[in-house]
């Protein structure tokens, strides 16, 4: 058995219609995963599952979700080695003890686009910053506006199928993921 992290894109299901997460850990469970955990209520899992490749782990779980819920989800998975390997590869470590819910990243099922990770530089207020690493966007932004550019720009049309946690949380799946929770 493997552990493993799975992003969902959304748990808006529609009109006032949030995702509960004990029903999301039950979805899981009955496709047969084990030892499911979730993290805070916007769509983080952690499991164990029998080795198997990462794009048939996520077609399952978005195929059980859409069964489930009746709404397709991107759904991004990663092995507990490679979440680790993301969190310790952070960027922004002095930013993200300062202001740790303004440092993000944008987890990708496929590596970003170079040149779209180059043009979101054009988005970022002063007081913004912008960083890939082994093909995640990493983004440092303001609250000091109510709406940043920056996070608006880093979409799926822009850069492809992924879904942006902060900084709390890809510690919390990394403390869950490292210790075996």
């Amino acid at each position: 058995m493997k552990t493993y992290v799975a992003l969902l894109y959304s748990i808006i299901l529609g009109e006032r219609r949030r995702v509960v997460m004990a029903d999301l850990k039950a979805m899981a469970e009955g496709i047969g995963l084990k030892n499911v955990r979730t993290l805070v209520a916007t769509g983080n899992l952690v499991f164990e599952a029998r080795t198997v490749k990462i794009p048939d782990l996520e077609r399952r779980l978005e195929m059980a979700f859409e069964e489930t819920f009746g709404r397709h989800v991107d759904i991004v998975v990663r092995g507990a080695e490679d979440w680790l390997k993301l969190a310790a590869g952070n960027p922004f470590p002095a930013e993200s003890v300062d202001t740790a819910d303004q440092v993000a990243v944008r987890v990708m099922r496929s590596p970003a686009p170079v040149e779209a990770v180059a043009a979101l530089h054009s988005y970022a207020a002063e007081d913004e910053k912008v960083a890939s690493v082994d093909g995640d966007i990493w983004l440092v932004f303001s609250r000091e506006r109510p709406s940043s550019r920056l996070l608006a720009a880093a979409s799926h049309k822009r850069m492809g199928i992924g879904t942006s946690r902060n900084w709390n949380t890809v510690r919390r799946l990394a403390e869950m993921v490292g210790s075996g929770q």
